[in-house]
């Protein structure tokens, strides 16, 4: 199942040449002090969660607390607890990071992303508390720069589809994790009649949208199958798409306050609410824990 990208993302050396558009952007209206994206992306860059979708105000606070909520549902799935060592791979701003610093003791967490530029803003927002330890690391997910059996938990909070190979990342994680560790992770999955169209290859520029180079073409029976050939036992396999959609109505209303929205940003957003809507994609989170006893994976 391997999903090489030819693309910059794959670049864990020099992340300079990491193609991300939308946090080329991000950081630029961060820079400027937009209160409204500080607000909504300036400590998660994922997309919300609400209990009661129909029940979303879609004000900036509202998102704001259904971005937490998404981190939320994420480590929950990863049944991670006080005293535990956690690694966030794919990290962002550290939002995930700083969700579990405050609401748990005793933890050492890490944050991992190719991306220095947005480390340097984590390690600037966040400052470890309860008797934590929180460490920002440049590298590479699906090369972890960590020991065999160095953390109870992993996390990778809507950014595997940036990654150059899913099955690599999960051999590293179950690696890395201890006897009995979790690996939790949220992406968007399309149904299986759907794979074959992503699997389109696209002229030149194209191959790297607003979001970058993503890779979308894991479904979930592929999941399933990843997860046995890893030796992973999935314990969660969760569908909130409902839960997430008012992300896109709230998003309408950003890019308007905003009066120069990108038009590519646009587009690619609109096109995955009508996929969604339609089921087609579908935004799930997995759960999947490594054996007390397995055997190395090759």
């Amino acid at each position: 199942m391997n999903e090489s990208l030819s693309s910059p993302v794959q670049d864990a050396v020099n992340p300079g040449k990491v193609a991300l558009p939308y946090f080329d952007y991000l950081l630029a209206l961060l820079k400027d002090g937009n209160e409204a994206v500080e607000k909504s992306f300036g400590r998660h860059v994922h997309w919300g969660y609400w209990e009661e979708p129909e029940l979303a105000e879609l004000t900036t606070a509202d998102f704001e607390q259904a971005a937490e909520n998404l981190s939320r549902q994420v480590c929950l799935a990863g049944n991670i607890k006080n005293d535990q060592s956690v690694l966030d791979a794919g990290c962002g701003f550290g939002g995930t990071v700083a969700h579990i610093n405050e609401r748990y003791t005793g933890m050492k967490l890490a944050g991992l992303n190719l991306d220095e530029r947005q480390l340097i803003r984590a390690r600037e927002m966040i400052t470890p508390i309860a008797d934590n330890t929180i460490r920002f690391q440049q590298g590479n997910a699906c090369a972890l720069p960590y020991p065999d059996q160095s953390y109870d938990v992993i996390l990778a909070v809507e950014c595997i589809f940036h990654f150059p190979d899913r099955e690599q990342f999960f051999k590293e994680a179950c690696r890395v994790l201890k006897p009995g560790g979790y690996l939790a992770l949220s992406d968007f999955v399309p149904r299986a009649a759907v794979v074959p169209i992503t699997k389109i290859k696209l002229p030149g520029i194209f191959n790297i949208g607003f979001y970058g180079a993503d890779n979308v073409m894991c479904s979930t029976g592929h999941y399933q199958r990843l997860a046995r050939k890893t030796q992973f036992n999935l314990q969660v396999e969760r569908n909130i798409t409902a839960n997430t959609l008012p992300t896109y109505s709230y998003l309408r209303e950003l890019a308007r306050q905003q009066h120069a929205a990108p038009k590519k940003a646009m587009l690619e957003t609109a096109a995955i609410e009508l996929l969604s809507r339609l089921r087609w994609v579908n935004y799930y989170i997995y759960g999947l824990q490594k054996p007390a006893q397995c055997l190395p994976v090759g």
